[in-house]
């Protein structure tokens, strides 16, 4: 099921959506936000992997021997 959002962009950032959908890299302006959205939730996953790891690096990381271990 899809939702339609509504946003208000200042006229330099509509201009530049229009030009990436006009140039083809989009095919429309909603793949254009679609893309960005993906893009930052991507980066958010990668930014709390790098913070477990770090954790795990500095041994703050728990250790999980059975699945039990997980509550």
């Amino acid at each position: 099921m899809r939702e339609v959002i509504n946003i208000s962009l200042p006229s330099p950032m509509a201009k530049t959506v229009k030009i990436a959908v006009k140039n083809g890299s989009y095919s429309s302006t909603s793949e254009f936000f679609r893309h960005l959205l993906r893009d930052w939730q991507e980066g958010k996953l990668l930014n709390e992997l790098n913070e477990s790891r770090a954790e795990i690096a500095a041994s703050k990381g728990k250790i999980l021997r059975s699945l039990k271990d997980l509550r």
